[in-house]
C-alpha cells in the first residue's frame, strides 16, 4: 500500500509510506519524484512497489566472463526474487586464476560518489547490504561508511558480509584488512558467512574441532552478528557447515551442522554463490537459519554437480584446473532446490 502524504509548507515536497500488510518498509522524501512527475517521467517501481522479499545493494567483484562476486551473486537473488543492485568492487575480463587478466578498480572515492548519485535522486532505501571481496583498506572504510548512511534511511538494514581474506591457511587481501574486518566490520554485520580460515583470523584462535567452530560462533555473536555461518570446515577428513543463530543478545544460540560431501575439483564463484544463497533463504524464513542453510547447501550441491558433469560430458578432466560454476543451466535448482542436505542440530 502507497500513501502520499503532503507537506503543509510546501506541496511541492510529498512524502511517500509504503507499507507492508504487516509493517512499514520505507517513508521517502519525494521532492525528486514531485519535481519530474510534471515532466511524466516514471516512478522507480522497486520503491514504488517493493518486492516482499527485498531491495539488496551488492558490493562485489565483477568479471566480464565467468562467474565469481556479483556475477554469482545477483542473478540466484534475483530468482529468488530480491531486487537487486549491484557496484562492481573490481571489474575484470575474467577470473583473477587465469594466465593473465586486465580491467579497473574502483576505489572509495568511486564508490562514494555512486552513494551520492543515489541519495541525490531518493534511491537509497535497501532492506539489504551485501558484500564480497573488498582490496584495500580504505574501500572497507568506505563500505562502513556505506552502511552508516543506509541504516540512517533504514534503520532495519541487514548486513550480509562475506568476509573474503583468504583459504587454506593463505591470505589474498593485505593483512591491515584483518584488523579492520574484526574491529569495525564485524560488529555492524548482521550476518556473517567466513570460511574455518577467515573465522580463525577474525576470533583469533585455531578450529581443529567441531567444539571449536561452534566456539568462533559465539565469540563472533558476542561481537556483533546474530546470525555466523562458517561455510567450510574441514575436521579430520569431513567437510562441514557449522551454522549459529543467537535470536536474542545474551541467549545461547541454536547451533548446527551440515555434512557436505567433497567433489574432487575446484570451483570459482562457490563462496560468492553460498553467501547469496544464504542471505536468499535466511529472510525468507527469519527464525530458522538451519533451514535456509539447508536449502543454501543443497542448491549449491546441485549447481556443483551439473557444473562437473558438464566438464566430463565435454571430455575435460575436471581436476586439472578451476571450473567456472554451470549457473544459468541450474536456475530451477537455485529457485526450487530439492533438500538433499540436513542440518543436525546441536544439543
Amino acid at each position: 500500500m502507497i500513501r502520499i502524504l503532503h507537506n503543509n509548507n510546501n506541496n511541492n515536497y510529498n512524502s511517500l509510506l509504503i507499507t507492508s500488510p504487516s509493517q512499514p518498509i520505507a517513508f521517502r522524501n519525494l521532492s525528486v519524484f514531485s519535481k519530474y512527475s510534471r515532466a511524466m517521467a516514471p516512478p522507480i517501481l522497486s520503491l514504488a512497489l517493493p518486492s516482499e522479499t527485498g531491495r539488496v545493494l551488492s558490493i562485489q567483484s565483477h568479471t566480464v566472463q565467468g562467474y565469481v562476486g556479483n556475477k554469482s551473486a545477483v542473478f540466484p537473488l534475483q530468482l529468488l526474487g530480491y531486487d537487486v543492485d549491484p557496484i562492481m568492487s573490481v571489474q575484470f575480463s575474467n577470473h583473477t586464476g587465469e594466465p593473465t587478466f586486465k580491467g579497473q578498480v574502483l576505489n572509495g572515492k568511486q564508490l562514494w560518489e555512486l552513494i551520492e548519485g543515489l541519495e541525490a535522486n531518493n534511491l537509497l532505501y535497501y532492506t539489504h547490504l551485501l558484500t564480497g571481496y573488498i582490496g584495500s583498506v580504505s574501500f572497507l572504510d568506505t563500505v562502513l561508511e556505506v552502511v552508516s548512511k543506509l541504516r540512517s534511511i533504514n534503520p532495519a538494514l541487514t548486513y550480509v558480509c562475506d568476509p573474503v581474506m583468504g583459504d587454506d591457511g593463505k591470505l589474498y587481501v593485505p593483512e591491515e584488512l584483518v584488523a579492520v574486518y574484526r574491529e569495525k566490520v564485524v560488529p555492524v554485520a548482521s550476518m556473517l558467512t567466513p570460511n574455518q580460515f577467515e573465522a580463525e583470523k577474525l576470533t583469533g584462535f585455531r578450529i581443529a574441532s567441531e567444539q571449536d567452530g561452534r566456539e568462533a560462533c559465539r565469540h563472533l555473536h558476542a561481537a556483533g552478528p546474530s546470525k555466523v555461518v562458517i561455510t567450510s570446515i574441514c575436521i579430520d577428513g569431513t567437510l562441514l557447515l557449522i551454522g549459529s543463530h543467537e535470536k536474542e543478545k545474551g541467549q545461547s544460540p541454536v547451533q548446527f551442522k551440515i555434512v557436505i560431501p567433497k567433489i574432487p575439483a575446484y570451483f570459482t564463484g562457490t563462496g560468492d554463490l553460498t553467501t547469496a544463497l544464504l542471505l536468499g533463504w535466511s529472510n525468507k524464513y527469519p527464525n530458522n537459519l538451519e533451514k535456509a542453510a539447508e536449502l543454501a547447501v543443497s542448491s549449491l550441491q546441485a549447481v556443483l554437480s551439473r557444473t562437473l558433469k558438464d566438464y566430463e560430458k565435454a571430455g575435460y578432466d575436471p581436476q586439472t584446473s578451476s571450473l567456472e560454476i554451470r549457473l544459468i543451466q541450474s536456475q530451477d535448482d537455485i529457485r526450487d532446490p530439492e533438500i538433499n542436505y540436513k542440518a543436525q542440530l546441536y544439543d
